[in-house]
């Protein structure tokens, strides 16, 4: 049961921090570590990891079962991101915020205005990483992404482009370079060093280095996608 200390920290969370700073508040009123809590709050990084902590809450919780094979990947990307100590704290408040209910429009409101359009690429990124690590994506984890994709006003061409890095089919590389089949091999030259640009992992320099390397895989697959079109077309 939440307490009346819990209520008045979400309240104050609501009000100073928007609908995840009620969430947050709510957490560490309960763990009487406001300092923690603080210090979560003042780091662009640590914005965007408790943002994203949030969203993977909602697109496990999708298909109605929370896996093991999910829960394995939040942690291990945690730990991949974070030092030992700040891993363990973001766990923690990860498995509290698994028990919280909370309206994703209002969320991902927040995460528009605050975040810009790079950071909010990664965390669709990340997002389709996490549906993906059971080695299969639930229908009802895709709808939660694709709502999320909206509210975040992240557009269909860019949503498309992300999701064809796990969803393959024959025209998945065109999707990823945000292009159709029939482009001319100019047009796929000139949609290569577009995405080049979107996608460089410099773009999300402000969310630290460990955020940067996980978005080098996302640039890595423009690039994947670009060589395959090319030895397609016999492209030099």
């Amino acid at each position: 049961m939440i307490s009346g200390k819990q209520i008045l920290w979400g309240t104050l969370g609501w009000a100073f921090g928007g609908p995840i700073g009620g969430i947050l508040g709510v957490i560490f009123a309960g763990s009487n570590d406001q300092s923690t809590y603080k210090q979560v709050k003042q780091s662009q990084a640590g914005d965007f990891m408790v943002s994203l902590l949030v969203l993977f809450a909602k697109v496990m919780k999708a298909d109605g079962k929370l896996l093991k094979s999910e829960l394995d990947y939040v942690k291990n990307f945690l730990r991949r991101n974070l030092s030992r100590q700040q891993s363990q704290v973001f766990i923690k408040m990860f498995q509290e915020i698994l028990k919280q209910e909370y309206r994703t429009a209002e969320v991902c409101k927040q995460i528009q205005r605050s975040m810009d359009h790079p950071s909010r690429l990664e965390l669709m990124h990340v997002l389709f990483g996490l549906s993906a690590s059971d080695g299969e994506i639930h229908p009802e984890e895709i709808r939660v992404i694709h709502t999320i994709a909206g509210y975040l006003n992240i557009n269909n061409k860019d949503y498309e482009s992300i999701k064809a890095i796990f969803i393959k089919d024959m025209d998945s590389a065109y999707k990823i370079l945000e292009i159709d089949s029939s482009a001319s091999d100019g047009e796929v030259k000139k949609a290569y060093r577009k995405m080049a640009v979107k996608y460089h992992p410099d773009k999300v320099a402000h969310l630290g280095k460990e955020i940067q390397r996980t978005a080098e895989e996302k640039f890595k697959a423009v690039s994947d996608a670009y060589n395959e079109i090319k030895k397609q077309r016999n492209i030099s």
